[in-house]
C-alpha cells in the first residue's frame, strides 16, 4: 500500500486550510489521508504511544474529537472520494509529525498554528519539519486559492535533484505548467577562466557565465523532461539576488518547489537560506524537498 499524505491538525484556521490542500494532494496521488493531532503538555508525563485520555480529561477529548471531525468534514468536502483516518498521538507536535513523516508520501502543515506568537511569520512546527522531516513537507501559506504554474527553484546542487523530480511530478498531477527558474549572480561559487590562460586573451566573462548558467539549467531538467514529454516547461534564467527574485516569482505561482539545501551555507545546516526565505515570505504554498530517507 502506498504511503499516505499526512496533515497536522491543531484547530487553527491555518491547519484547516492545510487539510483541504492535503486532501487534494491525497486525491491526486490516489492515497489515503491521515489527520494527525498531537496531544501532550510538558506537565502530563505521558509515556509515548500510551492512551492520551483519563476520566478527568473528558472535556479535552471532546474538544480534540470535535477538531478532527471538522477537519475530516472539510477534507471530504474538498475530495469526497479520499479515504480519511483520524489519529490522536501523544507527544509534542514537532516530534509526532517528524515520526509520521517516516511513513508518509507527503506531510502538509499550515504556516502558523495556535502556538505561534503573533509576531512570527511562520510557526515553529513548519520550520522544524522542513528541516528534519523524512519526506517532502508542504507548507500552506500565501494568497488564498493560488493559481498559475508550479515554480521550481533550480540551483544545480545535488540536493536539488530531488526537488526537480518532485516539481515535474507535481505539475503533472495538477495539470499545470512548470516554470523552472534559475537565479544567478556574481556570488556564484563557480568561477570562469583557467589559471593558465594567456593574460592577453579577450574573454567575454558575462557571456561565458550566461552560457554556463544556461547549461546548468538544461542539465538539471533534461532527464525529467524525457520522462514527462507532455509537460509544458518554461525555462527562466535571471541575473539577480536569489531570494528576492524567487519570492517575487511566487506571486504568479500556485506552488513553489525548493530543495532543503542548495549551494553554499554550512554543511551542518539542514535547511538552506533560500528555503527559509521562501517559507517565511512566499506568496504561495512552499514544498521543501529532500532525498527520501528510510529508518
Amino acid at each position: 500500500m502506498m504511503d499516505p499524505v499526512v496533515v497536522g491538525v491543531d484547530g487553527s484556521p491555518s491547519s484547516f486550510d492545510a487539510v483541504q490542500v492535503a486532501a487534494g494532494e491525497a486525491g491526486m496521488r490516489g492515497v489515503g489521508l491521515r489527520l494527525v493531532h498531537a496531544f501532550g503538555w510538558p506537565s502530563m508525563h505521558l509515556p509515548p504511544g500510551g492512551p492520551p485520555w483519563n476520566p478527568a480529561m473528558a472535556g479535552v477529548r471532546e474538544l480534540v474529537d470535535g477538531t478532527l471531525i471538522e477537519a475530516e468534514e472539510r477534507a471530504r468536502r474538498a475530495v469526497p472520494q479520499v479515504g480519511v483516518v483520524r489519529e490522536v498521538a501523544v507527544g509534542e507536535p514537532l516530534m509526532v509529525l517528524e515520526i509520521e513523516s517516516r511513513t508518509a508520501s507527503l506531510v502538509v502543515v499550515g504556516s502558523r498554528g495556535l502556538s505561534a506568537f503573533g509576531s512570527l511569520l511562520l510557526g515553529s512546527t513548519a520550520v522544524h519539519l522542513a528541516a528534519h522531516g523524512r519526506c517532502t513537507v508542504l507548507v500552506v501559506r500565501g494568497r488564498p486559492d493560488p493559481s498559475g504554474p508550479v515554480l521550481l527553484a533550480v540551483d544545480g546542487s545535488p540536493a536539488g535533484e530531488a526537488a526537480v523530480g518532485f516539481a515535474f511530478a507535481e505539475a503533472s498531477l495538477r495539470g499545470a505548467d512548470l516554470v523552472a527558474l534559475h537565479v544567478w549572480n556574481i556570488r556564484s561559487e563557480r568561477a570562469h577562466g583557467v589559471p593558465g590562460d594567456p593574460l592577453n586573451a579577450v574573454v567575454d566573462v558575462e557571456r561565458l557565465r550566461q552560457e554556463e548558467e544556461q547549461q546548468l539549467l538544461d542539465e538539471a531538467l533534461a532527464p525529467w523532461q524525457e520522462s514527462h514529454p507532455r509537460l509544458a516547461v518554461e525555462r527562466r534564467l535571471m541575473r539577480s539576488r536569489v531570494r528576492p527574485a524567487l519570492i517575487e516569482a511566487t506571486r504568479d505561482a500556485q506552488l513553489v518547489v525548493v530543495g532543503a539545501r542548495g549551494h553554499g551555507g554550512f554543511t551542518g545546516l539542514l535547511l538552506g537560506s533560500v528555503s527559509q526565505a521562501l517559507l517565511h515570505h512566499a506568496h504561495c504554498p512552499v514544498a521543501v524537498v529532500r532525498a527520501r530517507e528510510r529508518p
